[in-house]
């Protein structure tokens, strides 16, 4: 019998987000990620945001990161 997985959260910083509708838009891009579980972002307006991605497996950076393009932004770390 395998364990189950467990959760991990990862920091993606992304920039320039300004409203509650980027949050939104970054948070639906990120949820359709493989295994992704949660999203939460701490906003900074017009700045560098955090953004806490969870997962229940190692997270596929490349498609995270391709996920916040679509949303129409870019991860600078």
């Amino acid at each position: 019998m395998n364990a189950p997985a467990q959760d991990q959260t990862y920091k993606l910083v992304v920039n320039g987000m300004t409203c509650e509708h980027c949050v939104a838009s970054v948070t639906e891009e990120l949820t359709e990620v493989k295994d992704v579980t949660n999203v939460r972002v701490e906003l900074t307006k017009g700045g560098e945001s955090d953004v806490f991605v969870t997962s229940n497996g190692p997270l596929d950076i490349a498609a995270a990161e391709a996920a916040v393009a679509e949303a129409g932004y870019t991860v600078v770390n």
